[in-house]
């Protein structure tokens, strides 16, 4: 099967701002802290479908 590419949402804004690849054999959903470039510091980007 091989990876699937997935976007990342700011949390605060919720503007989708990042695209990352993930592994089918994760399932939980990914988390990470990012730049959001329209709120203007770092929040916590979450995994969209």
């Amino acid at each position: 099967m091989g990876v699937k590419k997935v976007a990342l949402a700011c949390s605060v804004c919720a503007s989708r701002n990042y695209m990352v690849t993930k592994k089918p054999e994760r399932m939980e959903r990914l988390e990470v802290k990012k730049y959001c470039p329209f709120c203007g510091h770092h929040t916590l980007h979450r995994e969209t479908m």
